[in-house]
């Protein structure tokens, strides 16, 4: 009995300690083409969207910028200080990477839907996208991190 008393003291501290450390997650990572009314698709249906989307690489004069919706949680007790960061890789300077941050909260239930956009002229200066990384950070500690294939 003992024995199975201490464990469950363990347990819980431990529970305790992983949720004042802080955690989280970068669910998922959708870049998306804009195009000059800002819309990346022209109806609700992910057909139409990825449909959109090609016709927007098609058509790079009709590019207004690229957005990048992140889909992120994050836990435990210190999330004041939540801020996403996208790094971009370009085709013309594959050395050459943009950052961009924005500050976040989270929704209701931890997680919410976050957007990042780089600027057309920015877009032009990388060459396109061909490499990108998306981290959460809660002041200066890394929470999570999600990357392309080639980052």
């Amino acid at each position: 009995m003992r024995c199975l008393t201490g464990l469950i003291a363990v347990l819980l501290a431990s529970t305790a300690l992983s949720a004042h450390a802080g955690s989280g997650k970068v669910l998922k990572v959708l870049p998306h083409f804009l195009d000059q009314q800002g819309r990346h698709t022209l109806s609700p249906s992910l057909f139409e969207r990825d449909a959109y989307q090609a016709h927007l690489r098609k058509k790079p004069e009709e590019i207004s910028a690229l957005r990048f919706d992140v889909n992120w949680s994050a836990g435990g007790g210190g999330t004041a200080n939540l801020r996403l960061r996208v790094e971009a890789r370009g085709g013309k300077a594959a050395s050459q990477t943009k950052v961009l941050e924005t500050n976040v909260k989270p929704g209701w239930t931890g997680s919410a839907w976050s957007a990042v956009t780089l600027e057309k002229e920015a877009y032009q200066q990388l060459g396109g996208v061909t490499a990108w990384r998306v981290t959460l950070w809660d002041g200066d500690q890394m929470l999570a991190e999600q990357k392309s294939f080639l980052w």
